[in-house]
């Protein structure tokens, strides 16, 4: 079943002012999203530092986690009050969070700021999707939802080389901070250049029904993390974690299909593509997302690498992600199809991480890289298509709605993964009864203290953590291949062409 409506007039009707939002919008995605990559090579910084190296996953997924719980509750706001402002409230958050970040004292209040700090990234990330279905038709908003998703991968290129290089030289606290003047200039970019749209219907939020889904989604992100938690994942407290996120999400379908203004429309899933694309997203943000810090770690503990060196590896990753991304969008926008890419970019995920799991101590460093370039080049091709496809399904007044399920289901599944992953890494190096010559705890090495080692042992330490992400990349292969199946059963949807414009000579006589 179709559920498409026509859309509505863009927002802006110049084009020079629509860019010059458009800019600010990127400013504001750059900063959500730098803050995300730019912490993944200071982490081993910070872990050595306040210790607590079984919280390592904590500092992002945190951030992730509270992200994730709010974006579908920023997404029907703004739908019904309107994007602009819950943009700004979003923005002052974040910056507010950022600087409690730089001044945290310990692991748990740097992990308590995050989740601060995730509750106003959350509403940027929705936000600016949101507003791009605004000020773009669909053709159009494909072009640029690539340039969206080009700053994001900017700043994952960005983010851990200026990590890395901030933590050598200023302290990892340096790395927060430094998102308090750009947030400043965009919520007054944004205030004095993006018009009030106001909503037609009247507001009702459901209340009842967010606290539900923050409720599920924080306890399926703490069952996946209950090996550290409570020791193992079927621990009685972790499978009582489970039940409570089971009853909450079987009691949020209730409430939904109940109240007047659902937080997601139980409606939007009777088309196939809102629920397939729900769970591309899903296995692509464990992929794409829940990686990054990920691949910091394995580079530095297996190539005995600095933070700023290793940071530059993730300029192949990058400029992989920027490739695709940028050749699907304007691909997309000419054949108004995405499915193909979507199918592309999940197929060649799969196959980057397989080889990954299979690259051993001793790998070139050349070789690293180029495996993380088309990784990157795989992440890109499917970046937009799960966004592109809820968009064009939903109608225009549950569109803030239904971007906000598809950007929660993104970040949720790399809250998730990243719990995963660090259960997999975690119980292997505890696995681990090798004796290496200078390290007491091996998961609790720096990178300082690692390169301190004599060579044997380096190599030593590397062997060990090759054999531990080894389970870790097979998990998201898999991952990946079951976002594959769900892309496979993908409607061959055709977006619709752009419409012709007025010209603005015809216009002025009419209005005056």
């Amino acid at each position: 079943m179709d559920i498409s409506r026509p859309t509505a007039p863009p927002l802006v009707a110049t084009s020079s002012r629509r860019l010059a939002v458009f800019c600010f919008l990127m400013a504001a995605l750059f900063m959500a999203t730098l803050d995300n990559q730019i912490v993944s090579t200071a982490l081993p910084t910070i872990v050595g530092e306040f210790g607590q190296m079984e919280r390592f996953g904590w500092v992002s997924s945190s951030f992730l986690l509270a992200s994730s719980a709010v974006m579908p509750i920023y997404g029907k706001l703004g739908d019904m009050f309107g994007r602009k402002y819950v943009m700004l409230f979003a923005i002052v958050l974040f910056t507010i969070g950022s600087v409690v970040c730089g001044f945290a004292w310990s692991m748990n209040s740097l992990i308590a700021a995050r989740v601060f700090q995730g509750l106003g990234g959350g509403g940027i990330m929705v936000s600016i999707f949101s507003i791009n279905a605004d000020l773009f038709e669909p053709r159009e908003r494909a072009k640029y939802q690539s340039y969206s998703s080009l700053m994001i991968m900017a700043s994952g290129s960005i983010g851990p080389v200026l990590g890395g290089t901030m933590s050598d030289l200023f302290g990892w606290r340096s790395i927060f901070l430094i998102n308090v003047p750009i947030g400043i200039v965009v919520v007054a970019g944004i205030s004095l250049l993006l018009p009030y749209r106001r909503p037609e219907r009247r507001p009702k939020i459901d209340y009842v029904g967010a606290v539900l889904l923050a409720a599920t989604i924080a306890c399926l992100v703490a069952w996946a993390d209950s090996r550290q938690i409570f020791g193992s994942m079927f621990a009685a407290p972790s499978l009582l974690v489970l039940a409570v996120g089971v009853i909450s999400a079987c009691l949020w379908v209730l409430v939904e299909s109940r109240v007047a203004e659902p937080i997601v429309p139980l409606k939007l899933f009777r088309d196939s593509t809102f629920s397939l694309c729900l769970i591309i997203t899903l296995c692509s943000g464990a992929v794409g997302i829940g990686l990054v810090n990920y691949y910091a770690l394995f580079l530095q503990t297996t190539t005995g690498l600095s933070p700023s060196v290793a940071g530059l590896f993730f300029i192949g990753l990058t400029g992989g992600i920027v490739l695709g991304s940028l050749s699907a969008g304007r691909l997309i926008s000419i054949t108004g199809r995405y499915k193909p890419f979507s199918l592309l970019g999940l197929a060649l995920s799969v196959a980057m991480l397989l080889v990954f799991s299979f690259l051993g101590a001793g790998t070139p460093l050349v070789v690293l890289a180029l495996v993380m370039f088309l990784q990157g080049l795989a992440v890109g091709f499917g970046q937009q298509a799960p966004i592109i496809g809820v968009q064009n399904s939903a109608p225009r007044e549950d569109v803030g709605a239904a971007t906000g399920a598809v950007t929660l289901m993104r970040m949720g599944g790399a809250s998730i993964a990243i719990s995963i992953y660090g259960a997999i890494v975690g119980t292997a190096l505890k696995g681990s009864d090798t004796t290496i010559p200078g390290v007491a705890d091996i998961s609790a090495i720096t990178p300082k203290a690692l390169a301190a080692l004599p060579e044997a042992s380096r190599q030593a330490v590397a062997v060990v953590y090759y054999h531990a992400f080894t389970p870790l990349f097979l998990t998201a292969a898999a991952t990946a291949a079951i976002g594959l199946v769900a892309a496979l059963f993908l409607k061959p949807t055709r977006l619709p062409p752009a419409r012709v414009p007025q010209p603005v000579a015809e216009e002025t006589p009419a209005a005056a």
